[in-house]
């Protein structure tokens, strides 16, 4: 029997097997938020009937959560407004900086900045949890508790260390002749920073923004702990009250959570298309 003749069953085997695989992970990753949407189209009193969809599917529950017409979505809209405003100022605040950073390292090269590019990576993998109780007395220590400016500066420095490296990386694919010439025609160190390379580097400071803006608006640990004024709670703490209490209406919280993760997944398939050029581009140094 010829090796062609062999092979093809093999590869419909794997194919196969892959295609379970996928399927499976799929249906895996799909379920939790299939069970989100239907204890969101169900009665509060029919909440824990464990139906696989509603008797009587109603749309009552996105009204209350608009409305705010319960006391757990009291302060609803604005809570969703604090959400925003943080993962926008801490999405600025990190391209910002970590474009300053990966433009310094990578075009003007000081002495030591790929130390600073390692040690900036490193940081990075210092688990979160792990940093809670020194960011709560630091921000103690400079009066931010409470303050919704603590929680910015919290993100900014978790996630711009990954942010350097990867937009620094990318970097590094742009050609240095691009500098020569702007040197030549007189460009400084900020003419070729606005004009070469934040327009060139377009598609990773997306990739790189909805990253820091992802990690901002599911923030929980650190919006839980320095945040203590329900006015300046963000959605994922209110959700959080719903779990405190044994009575709350979870079809509600699973309301909250399916209007919740509409922003993020409508920033997604806007950005998909910078999502996978963006950082893989910074994998392969060019």
């Amino acid at each position: 029997m010829s090796d062609a003749s062999t092979s093809l069953p093999r590869r419909l085997h794997e194919t196969v097997l892959l295609g379970v695989l996928g399927l499976v992970i799929v249906v895996w990753s799909l379920l939790p938020i299939y069970h989100m949407v239907v204890l969101s189209l169900t009665p509060p009193r029919e909440g824990f009937a464990g139906h696989l969809w509603p008797v009587n599917p109603t749309l009552a529950n996105y009204v209350t959560v608009l409305t705010q017409a319960d006391y757990y979505l009291a302060q609803f809209w604005q809570q969703l407004g604090n959400s925003a405003l943080i993962a926008v100022a801490a999405t600025a605040m990190v391209l910002l900086c970590s474009l300053m950073a990966s433009f310094a390292i990578s075009r003007l090269r000081p002495r030591f900045g790929s130390l600073v590019s390692y040690l900036a990576l490193v940081a990075y993998f210092v688990p979160a949890t792990f940093m809670a109780i020194p960011f709560y007395q630091v921000m103690g220590t400079y009066g931010l508790l409470g303050n919704q400016l603590a929680l910015v500066l919290c993100v900014v420095a978790f996630a711009t260390p990954y942010a350097i490296w990867v937009l620094q990386q990318n970097a590094h694919t742009l050609p240095d002749e691009l500098d020569d010439a702007a040197r030549i025609d007189g460009a400084g160190p900020l003419q070729m920073f606005t004009l070469i390379y934040v327009p060139l580097m377009l598609p990773t400071i997306v990739a790189v923004g909805a990253f820091a803006l992802m990690l901002s608006w599911n923030e929980y640990l650190y919006a839980f702990l320095l945040l203590s004024d329900e006015s300046r709670f963000t959605i994922p703490v209110m959700l959080g009250q719903f779990m405190a209490d044994d009575a709350a209406p979870w079809p509600l919280l699973m309301t909250s959570g399916v209007i919740y993760m509409l922003p993020p997944t409508a920033l997604y398939y806007v950005a998909r298309q910078f999502q996978s050029s963006g950082m893989m581009s910074g994998s392969v140094k060019g």
